[in-house]
């Protein structure tokens, strides 16, 4: 939790300087509206790539990886982002201001993009114990806590199904915040809100390190 409180701190410094430079182009388009806007390509290049990367695996643990995410999820959340549906701190940070300049043309042409990416590889368990307590969690929940399994939404590969996001794979930091999000409730889902309510900061570990390692 201390590296994920570092990483938040310069997070936070960054989307300082992108809330700043924000309000002086929110009004324009991200690319002049000809042929070439539904370059995928250079949608990526200009838009996504300083944080995604242009492979969709992102170097810092706190920007999530896009490669092989489901495109109907892709879809929703910047469609959220547009309308400012998601209040959540790095929502409002980088993706409100980026999305305010995507139609649905270059949505729907981005989340292929990403979607037909490789997913990142496969990186090993820092806590094989830790792990299968998470996958434990992730299968079968802790019904003596009310506390559901991920699998019925997430697949049984956290590989994603339809409109709910891959989990495979993902940084353990970024899978952490997000379930603490949810948990406080900083970020919008009737669903996770109900599924994370009576989660545990090593519940939650422990399902993170499993994804992670998946």
């Amino acid at each position: 939790m201390r590296r994920l409180a570092r990483n938040l701190s310069f997070i936070a410094a960054v989307a300082a300087g992108t809330l700043f430079g924000h309000q002086a182009w929110a009004a324009d388009p991200l690319v002049p509206h000809d042929q070439s806007v539904y370059d995928a390509k250079a949608l990526v290049s200009m838009a996504c790539s300083k944080c995604h990367n242009v492979n969709g695996i992102s170097i810092s643990p706190l920007f999530p990886i896009l490669a092989a995410q489901k495109p109907l999820y892709i879809e929703a959340q910047l469609r959220l982002f547009r309308l400012r549906g998601r209040s959540d701190p790095h929502a409002q940070a980088f993706m409100w201001g980026i999305a305010q300049r995507l139609d649905d043309d270059q949505i729907e042409a981005l989340a292929q993009y990403f979607s037909s990416l490789p997913p990142a590889p496969a990186r090993p368990s820092r806590d094989s114990a830790l792990a299968a307590k998470g996958k434990a969690i992730y299968e079968n929940g802790v019904p003596e806590r009310e506390i559901l399994g991920c699998i019925g939404c997430h697949g049984p590969n956290a590989a994603g199904i339809n409109q709910f996001p891959r989990l495979a794979g993902q940084h353990r930091d970024y899978l952490a915040l997000q379930v603490q999000q949810f948990h406080g409730l900083r970020r919008e889902s009737e669903i996770m809100h109900r599924f994370v309510e009576n989660i545990t900061e090593d519940e939650i570990a422990a399902v993170t390190e499993y994804l992670a390692s998946k």
